[in-house]
């Protein structure tokens, strides 16, 4: 199963459906108008085509790890992949909004199945002296879809239409569909468990609705007493769902792994450094056209070089954890992230376009070395019969943490700006600057829950490395 052919192809298979994945998540943002256009609605109404698909995501990737075990990889993973193309066929094809957010409900759930059981077959083939670099090549996909996605997709709507972005997801599809029918190996738990259908219901609901309230918070009129009871009665089900699993034989969750302390702080530093990384792809296209006043494409070409640098990293990362540790790279990496982030305050429209890629390939620079880290120690001592559980725990948390900083992202800023309109160039400005200010003081602290790693953390995964790095 673990042969040399598997192994050189595997990660590619995984890095081809991530990478569809990730770039489709959003490329739509920019062709919202031009879809609102086409179907004869508001662009406001078609938020539930973000919504939907962010939402199903939410719900659905904790069942993912219990398909695999049941299903195996291979076949859980190859349906997702055909699904996610069915349905990006369905809604290229839309002819209204209500067809359109059905197929991104389904292209959602697709999606949540992609990333856990890829990132598990990753886990169960490579060893974890080997784990890093394969985790390495990945990750990429996630940190350049984002970026890359509002510059293709203003490309493609402005040279041809809305619907081509979504049938642009065939090909890579169909591709990546090939691969892992020679490629993918098959693994199934060696004792599949029953799923959780009470866990399900409490956790999937309790996420969708804080997802849902974070997305339209600021989008819609909701009182505030609405929001408040919402978010009462969104944290009572998360609550309740701990509350079950504590007790459950066969959880949809199992809490306890929380308990090694490695998996622990790499998922829960993870997700308090994710809240202030999440929300680039949206803050920074914001200051490039409306602080800066350059056009969409030229904002979109800002992008780039977070993507270059991410990829540069990627050559690197293996050795500076090797030589340097876990814990020291992580807390001070943290440090250089939010740093970044508060450098963005000073871009005005009088400074220099090489001072901006700079900043870009610093932060795209560090960002890739943090997901490196955080991604590949997580499993640094999870054993093989959990590495199925530990995989679906880990993406859901990643996912939801990514879609919570995109959503605190544009809250932050609509609290600074107040009740001043929108075309206010200055005031936009101003509150974007606030908005990385208060970012990047976020992500400063959550350096602080890497203290608690130690020195030779994560040595099993880095360990071996160093030779492949050079």
């Amino acid at each position: 199963m673990n042969s040399p052919t598997v192994k050189r192809y595997l990660p590619w298979v995984v890095a081809t459906a991530l990478f569809m994945e990730q770039l489709d998540s959003t490329i739509v943002n920019t062709a919202v108008p031009a879809m609102a256009a086409s179907l004869h609605v508001t662009p406001l109404s078609l938020k539930a085509v973000i919504t939907s698909y962010i939402l199903s995501l939410a719900v659905c990737i904790p069942v993912s790890g219990w398909m695999a075990d049941r299903f195996g990889t291979r076949r859980v993973f190859g349906v997702a992949v055909a699904v996610f193309i069915f349905s990006s066929i369905l809604c290229g094809l839309a002819v209204n909004a209500p067809m359109l957010v059905a197929a991104r409900i389904l292209q959602g759930i697709g999606a949540a199945m992609m990333m856990p059981v890829g990132r598990l077959a990753i886990i169960r083939t490579f060893p974890k002296a080997e784990l890093l670099t394969a985790m390495n090549f990945v990750i990429i996909p996630a940190l350049i879809g984002p970026l890359l996605g509002p510059t293709v997709g203003g490309l493609i709507v402005h040279w041809l239409s809305w619907r081509e972005i979504f049938f642009a997801n065939v090909p890579v599809g169909l591709v990546a569909l090939l691969l892992i029918h020679r490629h993918m190996p098959d693994y199934r738990g060696a004792a599949p468990r029953p799923l959780d259908l009470v866990g399900l219901v409490l956790f999937g609901s309790g996420t969708a609705l804080l997802s849902w309230l974070l997305e339209v918070f600021g989008e819609h009129h909701l009182d505030v007493t609405s929001a408040a009871i919402l978010l009462l009665l969104s944290l009572s089900l998360l609550a309740a769902y701990v509350l079950h699993a504590r007790q459950a034989s066969y959880p949809l969750l199992r809490l306890a792994l929380f308990r090694i302390r490695t998996f622990r702080v790499s998922v829960v530093g993870g997700f308090i450094t994710r809240l202030g990384v999440g929300g680039l792809p949206f803050l920074l296209p914001l200051l490039y056209q409306l602080g800066l006043g350059l056009p969409a494409w030229e904002s979109g070409l800002l992008m780039m070089p977070s993507a270059a640098a991410a990829m540069a990293m990627k050559l690197i990362s293996a050795r500076v954890l090797r030589r340097h540790g876990y814990r020291q790279v992580l807390i001070v990496n943290t440090v250089m992230i939010g740093l970044t982030l508060c450098l963005f305050s000073l871009v005005i429209p009088a400074t220099p376009i090489i001072l901006i890629v700079l900043l870009g390939l610093a932060q795209g620079f560090f960002n890739s070395l943090q997901f490196s880290g955080m991604n590949s120690m997580a499993y640094a001592d999870i054993e093989t019969p959990d590495s199925s559980m530990a995989s679906t725990i880990a993406s859901t948390l990643q996912q939801i943490s990514m879609s919570f900083g995109l959503a605190c992202g544009s809250l932050i800023v609509a609290w600074y700006l107040g009740g001043l309109p929108q075309t206010d160039r200055v005031a936009v400005t101003n509150a974007l600057h606030h908005a990385f200010l208060t970012l990047g003081g976020l992500t400063i602290l959550s350096s602080l829950s890497f203290r608690a790693l130690r020195s030779g953390d994560g040595e099993s995964v880095s360990r071996g490395n160093l030779h492949e790095a050079e």
